[in-house]
């Protein structure tokens, strides 16, 4: 017999109280953020499945929400392509395909419940095919403000040893100082993608006791940027990510609790 048994609750009574503490975990978010994040949630896990069509009566009553906060809600998800409605159906979930898996708050779903591997193995593969290719573009086009960017997020990172989440945040303004300098638009537009994967990465790496230190690599780009040496930047970059493909190779195998 489970608690809620035992306290005589009923299977609505238990989720309900399910659903008012997962809820409660995005209490800062409003009702209606609130709303988004927990239906999101479900269908992210699988809790409701793809081609589920989503009893919204049922959801009303067990999120203790109206019925138009369940239905903006339900907006922000069909803009993302999560879920959609046709009439005799109803709303339902579409398949994973159609989703907009580029768009940061599904990226951040994701990461909910702790770090992905699939989808830390996947945003290293798309870091791989585009930072090495945005550190040779801010080779020839990165301004000094640029480099400037990139040299304060460097001295952050050296100040940050044993700080977690300094790390974390001078790691994060790296990266988007090296999208920045290659004054393209589109590439800028990436940092959505990577930013909330990279940050789940770093939690993982910088999370654990370690003298490595990340300035180097790091320094690497930056110096080959401000010469402006093309193939050096690129290459640079490269060793810094297979770098970070080692890290996190050495966390999953247990090197990194050694």
């Amino acid at each position: 017999m489970d608690r809620g048994e035992s306290l005589g609750l009923t299977g609505r009574d238990r989720r309900a109280k399910k659903a008012r503490r997962a809820l409660a975990q995005y209490a800062g978010r409003g009702v209606h953020g609130q709303t988004v994040e927990v239906i999101a949630r479900r269908i992210l896990t699988g809790e409701i499945a793809e081609g589920a069509t989503l009893n919204l009566a049922a959801l009303q009553e067990e999120l203790d929400v109206s019925l138009t906060a369940l239905r903006e809600a339900l907006k922000v998800l069909t803009a993302k392509g999560i879920v959609d409605a046709r009439q005799k159906r109803g709303t339902f979930v579409r398949p994973r395909a159609d989703w907009n898996l580029l768009d940061g708050d599904v990226i951040r779903w994701q990461f909910a419940d702790g770090a992905d591997p699939l989808l830390i193995d996947q945003l290293q593969e798309v870091r791989a095919i585009i930072e090495p290719a945005a550190a040779r573009l801010a080779s020839s086009r990165a301004s000094a403000e640029d480099v400037a960017a990139l040299d304060a997020a460097l001295a952050a990172m050296a100040e940050a040893k044993g700080r977690p989440s300094a790390a974390v945040a001078a790691d994060l303004a790296f990266h988007r100082a090296l999208l920045a300098a290659t004054h393209n638009e589109l590439l800028v537009r990436m940092e959505v993608v990577m930013k909330t994967g990279l940050a789940e990465r770093d939690r993982l790496v910088h999370g654990r006791d370690s003298d490595d230190d990340p300035v180097p690599s790091h320094r690497a780009v930056v110096d080959a940027i401000r010469a402006g040496d093309e193939r050096a930047a690129e290459t640079a970059m490269r060793e810094l990510l297979a770098k970070a493909v080692r890290d996190v190779e050495k966390l999953r195998s247990g090197e990194g609790d050694r």
